[in-house]
């Protein structure tokens, strides 16, 4: 059961890192997660991956990749419904197509209200 605790480790560090809002850092966990290990959830974190790597396209002032990632997560989350792995799937998809309507709206990246980032944990 080693594997499974390293999991679990995986997506928690992943989680934390999105939580501190160190998007490149919880992308890295995902990743680690998504490409190592068989996961009955492989599309789920690969929109996780998506989402945080949005953020840091966004942070990086690449609009166009933002964009593109997060519409790629929104297709990732679309078989999700309720609650999956403690985060609300249902609010999060309500979450993203704010984002994404703020992305359309941006001539810059400075223009980003980064409060609308997606809170995992509590929505």
């Amino acid at each position: 059961m080693i594997e499974e605790k390293k999991k679990e480790e995986l997506f928690f560090a992943g989680l934390l890192a999105y939580e501190e809002k160190d998007f490149f850092e919880a992308h890295e966990m995902w990743e680690e997660l998504w490409s190592e290990y068989y996961l009955d959830d492989k599309t789920f974190i690969q929109g996780l991956i998506q989402l945080a790597v949005s953020f840091v396209h966004l942070g990086n002032g690449n609009l166009k990749g933002a964009k593109s990632l997060l519409k790629k997560s929104t297709d990732k989350f679309s078989s999700y419904s309720g609650l999956h792995r403690g985060i609300n799937i249902d609010k999060l998809k309500q979450q993203i197509v704010i984002i994404i309507n703020e992305y359309e709206q941006l001539l810059t990246v400075e223009g980003f209200d980064w409060t609308h980032i997606p809170d995992l944990r509590n929505i």
